[in-house]
């Protein structure tokens, strides 16, 4: 619906909490206010008509041919002109705010409550206005960001955009699994949670939600946190936005530490939609400051690798900075402190402009450094020893330590990789990091590897697989580990082929059993030698590495990343 105010008047004035706030510039162009996810330039033309300011309102808003307003009809519901002059085509930005509250439909915008929200925002207050409506067809209007007003009227009515997005699918350019923490604590009070609302509507529209885009939940902090809707809920952006309207504010304390550590935890599960291989990310909506410690919470949500923004708005002043338990509680939270992941605003008036900004972060795939961790993110290539000394029984127990190591990551085709050689004096490829991309696939794979028999050449062993395995995977993004299984002393060099592959940009674990020379482990193995070299008397005792194994990966991986 088209919206012409009929208005005359002087200059707006920002409402704040009280509905009074500060004094714009002196404009003579007209500004307007915006309605719940109503864009900032949704607004037609208003023509100056001063005699009717004095006329009364004398019956309730209607729309024509008695149609009720549905809820995206709403959206685009904009109100409350001003200007000075006489008739004008209206294409300015947002520099006044009055929100509608609760509007159910047109019909119930009562003669009083449209003179209190228009009279209150001109100076002197003035008496109500005429209002009248013509409808437009949906798809002319600008609304929910497909195009400005002053794109409607430069380009020509009826002119309709370009689509690019197919609205089932959503934005094939914007993957991520992304949980909303909206702040329900009386620090924001219920006029603010509503403006958060609005602001967290136009952000879901704008990112292009689909079944092949973006997925999005909503979890509420409060006293305790509630989570209100999960990414299997709705994949469609106007399923979202109703969802999001009827979100009911909660009070209490600004717990938002609990409830991050609640929904890094607790949210992307494969149960309640998250997806493989699909960035996860929490944008946390922090009015004012937590109640609570968010330090553990930020730890807790990188180990499950979870990029968390903050998103902070109205910061404490240096008056209220004695309240706050952590002033840095912003880089306690975030994946990194580089800048990238906070991101403020002043207030909950006027933040149309802050929406583009932070959807371009949200969709910077390759910007998502908590999403690469240990688990998803590296590539291992298990060396195994199939000579005679170790015998088919003894064979087996090392297929079962390598597929238990395996089968703690997270291995898919743009996760984790893994890759297995056997060798004696020669050498096979058993198979290659891009030859499986599933782990039941890789972990049956490791179950059909038939054992060789023959002696220990473990140096050509290690230049075979560094050439042939890890060639060509070396420009790719994941971190190379190499496990180097054997029980025996090699007949060939294993220092300068376990150097050429550590300068190659692998680390190298040497895992021996039985009779492997404890030298010949350590030559192998990556600085420091001591975490990277394991050794056990039995082949038995391979089943208890495997936890240390897994640990030593994941905290080289974290400390390549420093």
């Amino acid at each position: 619906m088209w919206l012409p105010l009929l208005l005359g008047g002087y200059r707006g004035k920002r409402l704040g909490a009280g509905g009074a706030g500060a004094e714009q510039r002196p404009d003579p162009f007209p500004v307007c206010s915006q309605a719940p996810f109503c864009s900032p330039a949704l607004c037609a033309g208003a023509t100056a008509q001063l005699p009717l300011l004095s006329r009364a309102l004398q019956e309730d808003l209607t729309l024509e041919r008695g149609q009720k307003m549905s809820f995206a009809q709403q959206t685009v519901l904009c109100g409350n002109f001003m200007s000075l002059g006489m008739e004008f085509m209206l294409l300015s930005p947002v520099s006044v705010e009055l929100p509608f509250t609760e509007i159910k439909d047109l019909n119930i915008l009562k003669r009083q409550e449209v003179s209190n929200q228009l009279g209150s925002i001109l100076e002197p207050p003035m008496p109500v206005v005429s209002v009248t409506f013509r409808e437009i067809p949906p798809q002319k209007l600008l609304g929910l960001g497909s195009i400005t007003a002053g794109e409607y009227f430069t380009k020509g009515r009826g002119k309709r955009p370009k689509k690019t997005l197919d609205k089932k699918a959503g934005n094939k350019d914007c993957k991520a699994d992304i949980a909303f923490l909206i702040d329900g604590s009386y620090n924001i009070g219920q006029r603010r949670f509503n403006l958060q609302k609005n602001f967290l509507g136009k952000v879901a529209v704008m990112l292009g939600i689909g079944i092949e885009g973006p997925h999005v939940g909503v979890v509420q902090a409060s006293e305790h946190p509630k989570i209100e809707f999960y990414l299997k809920n709705f994949t469609a952006a106007k399923e979202v936005l109703f969802a999001i309207k009827e979100l009911g504010f909660r009070g209490g304390n600004s717990n938002t530490g609990k409830a991050l550590k609640h929904t890094a935890q607790k949210f992307f599960s494969l149960e309640n939609g998250a997806r493989k291989g699909i960035p996860k990310i929490i944008v946390v909506f922090l009015d004012g400051w937590p109640s609570d410690d968010l330090e553990e919470a930020g730890i807790v949500a990188r180990e499950f690798g979870v990029n968390v923004f903050i998103v902070s708005v109205a910061k404490p002043t240096t008056e209220e900075l004695g309240m706050v338990q952590d002033i840095g509680f912003v880089d306690k939270a975030v994946c990194r402190t580089n800048g990238f992941f906070s991101y403020q605003m002043p207030t909950w008036f006027g933040t149309t402009k802050y929406v583009k900004p932070l959807v371009q972060k949200l969709c910077s795939h390759e910007q998502m450094l908590c999403s690469k961790t240990c688990y998803n993110s590296i590539n291992i290539g298990f060396l195994i020893d199939g000579s005679s000394s170790v015998g088919e029984s003894n064979f087996r127990l090392m297929l079962d330590f390598v597929s238990n190591v395996a089968k703690a990551f997270e291995i898919s085709d743009i996760g984790s990789k893994v890759a297995a050689v056997q060798f004696t004096y020669d050498q096979r490829t058993e198979f290659g990091f891009t030859d499986y991309v599933t782990k039941e696939k890789v972990l049956s794979a490791i179950r059909n590897i038939r054992y060789m028999s023959g002696g220990t050449a473990t140096g050509d062993a290690i230049s075979f697989t560094v050439r042939n395995v890890f060639g060509p995977v070396k420009d790719g993004p994941n971190k190379n580990f190499l496990i180097v299984l054997t029980d025996g002393q090699s007949y060939d060099d294993v220092r300068g082929p376990a150097a050429a592959a550590q300068k190659a940009g692998i680390t190298v674990f040497s895992v021996g059993v039985a009779w492997a020379p404890l030298d010949d482990l350590k030559d192998m193995a990556s600085e420091p030698r001591e975490s990277h070299t394991f050794f056990t008397r039995e082949f038995t005792g391979l089943e208890q590495m495997v936890p240390d194994i897994i640990r030593s990966i994941c905290k080289d991986f974290l400390d390549s990343k420093q």
